[in-house]
């Protein structure tokens, strides 16, 4: 889901490395799909979710939904040398907090792992996406670095989305103008969306671009959709959201958001098929009570005190563990 680009900036797009979705997995099944392991299973949900409203029965708080998710969504793109063997890459990420707290997936985020490896991560914004800001991870889960640490050498990566989320704040500006007082962003919703309920995507896809074009020309991608079915990593918690088919299921859309009718962000994405025309792919995202659920079970804090932290803290809370979590990736390296 993250776009590959050609570390030299010249001609094209590497091959893709994709990160499918989820496979539906029958709930009374006992063994996992070859695919992906752990897989979630379906959830099942009353049936009276399937009634949920269209967006033309609410289409200006829709609009305002669309307009906000629009606003606190970001394009990160992240550098590699040449001959480092690593990718450069380019994904997407929504502001969750008005001080600059960006969130993304988890396998975008390892890249601002390996500032030692000189690579080097630029927060984007815009319409095409232009430089704007630089960023310092505050959180990524060290369970998904110790599962996932091979995926940056591996060519076709896979994984279901578990704990594939991180956040970062934005603390320098690149260019002349100061840091704003204040970020426009979205609100991260406590509750999930249950099939049938009408949502707003958006992301900064890069799938069919040059490297030359995703650094002049990248524009973001918004569109209507709905909660096609509905997954959980554990019991019957709604862990993630089936989105189904639409321009926004392709590579560079990792870390994109999800939201509702009421301006909160309901998910991120984190996963889809990248071959045949783009309706007729998977579109799967993590949602943002699963994100609350496992950042509190990893940390034993809730996720809001993170958010009301002043950056500073955050940025300094977190530095500690970056050696450690790099070495992790590193082992795994040339």
């Amino acid at each position: 889901m993250i776009a590959v680009v050609d570390a030299t900036a010249t001609t094209s797009i590497q091959t893709p490395t994709p990160v499918p979705v989820p496979k539906k997995v029958v709930q009374s099944a006992s063994k996992s799909t070859p695919e992906q392991v752990p897989a979630p299973i379906n959830v099942s949900v009353p049936s009276a979710a399937s009634a949920a409203p269209s967006p033309s029965d609410n289409a200006a708080a829709f609009d305002t939904s669309a307009s906000m998710l629009r606003a606190a969504l970001v394009n990160i793109v992240c550098y590699a040398p040449a001959g480092s063997g690593l990718r450069s890459i380019s994904g997407s990420g929504v502001i969750v907090d008005s001080k600059g707290i960006i969130l993304t997936n988890a396998h975008i985020a390892q890249n601002f792992l390996l500032a030692d490896r000189n690579v080097s991560c630029t927060i984007r914004s815009g319409s095409p996406a232009i430089d704007k800001y630089n960023a310092s991870l505050i959180y990524i889960p060290s369970s998904w670095v110790s599962a996932n640490a091979k995926i940056l050498t591996e060519i076709n990566p896979r994984g279901t989305g578990e704990y594939d989320f991180a956040l970062l704040a934005i603390s320098k500006s690149i260019t002349r103008d100061e840091l704003p007082s204040f970020f426009s962003s979205i609100s991260l919703a406590v509750s999930s969306p249950n099939i049938g309920t009408p949502v707003v995507i958006a992301s900064y896809g890069a799938q069919f671009l040059e490297s030359s074009q995703i650094q002049s020309s990248l524009f973001p991608t918004v569109v209507f959709g709905s909660v096609k079915d509905v997954f959980t990593f554990a019991t019957n918690t709604i862990d993630v959201l089936a989105l189904g088919g639409s321009v926004a299921a392709q590579e560079g859309s990792s870390g994109g958001g999800v939201a509702d009718g009421k301006g909160e962000l309901v998910g991120t994405i984190t996963t889809s098929t990248t071959k045949g025309t783009t309706d007729t792919r998977k579109l799967d995202a993590i949602t943002a009570s699963y994100i609350r659920s496992a950042y509190a079970s990893e940390t034993g804090e809730a996720l809001d005190i993170l958010l009301a932290r002043p950056i500073s803290t955050s940025i300094a809370d977190f530095k500690p563990q970056i050696p450690v979590l790099e070495s992790i990736l590193t082992a795994h390296l040339p």
